[in-house]
């Protein structure tokens, strides 16, 4: 993918959100030489939080807010935050999934007063398109998962901290190979799952 340059006339964001983060209890024990991710048996929950977040795939750097729930209402004012994080005039280009809380009746009248923002749906199943996914493995690798929350609260003051140290230094996600080599890479894993599948029956 060819690296988008910063233009003032123009802001693309890659937004989604993570529904029901849970934030459990369990114990995560001491890493040893030759023992894997060592954790008790017992799991408790103790609630759960959805993450709304949406990359500037220019800078790299992240708005993000948790919410209870999943629902067009907190979609709507996710996308009020982004809007006030955005400077008058540029036009706005969201690349979202296929949700169907993208779609409600409320999002598009509240977008179609704002004729300068443009929706751009990934195909369904096709969310790995959208790189504030690749920023949601970042935060699940570095920050949620060897992690111990006993509460939302405590879940989400941890979000809140990486996306403060991400947006400190935040770095734009850059696509190491072309769509052609991606869709051929897709072709030949189809063909190969589609010959031994073929091949078992």
């Amino acid at each position: 993918m060819a690296r988008v340059r910063p233009n003032p006339k123009v802001a693309h964001f890659c937004a989604a959100q993570w529904p029901d983060f849970t934030p459990a209890l369990t114990l995560v024990l001491p890493m040893a030489p030759g023992v894997v991710k060592p954790r008790t048996h017992t799991y408790i929950r103790h609630g759960t939080t959805s993450l709304f977040a949406a990359l500037d795939i220019a800078t790299g750097a992240v708005i993000g807010k948790c919410y209870k729930r999943h629902r067009a209402t907190e979609f709507l004012d996710f996308l009020k935050k982004i809007a006030a994080a955005m400077p008058e005039g540029p036009d706005v280009h969201l690349v979202t999934d296929n949700y169907a809380t993208h779609k409600t009746p409320r999002i598009k009248a509240w977008l179609a007063r704002r004729p300068h923002w443009y929706v751009h749906f990934t195909p369904t199943s096709a969310s790995w398109i959208d790189q504030v996914e690749r920023w949601f493995a970042e935060l699940t690798r570095k920050q949620l998962q060897r992690g111990v929350h006993r509460s939302t609260a405590e879940l989400e003051a941890d979000i809140a901290a990486f996306i403060e140290a991400h947006n400190e230094n935040p770095k734009p996600y850059r696509w190491v190979k072309s769509a052609d080599e991606i869709l051929a890479s897709v072709k030949r894993f189809c063909q190969r799952t589609q010959q031994n599948l073929c091949g078992e029956l």
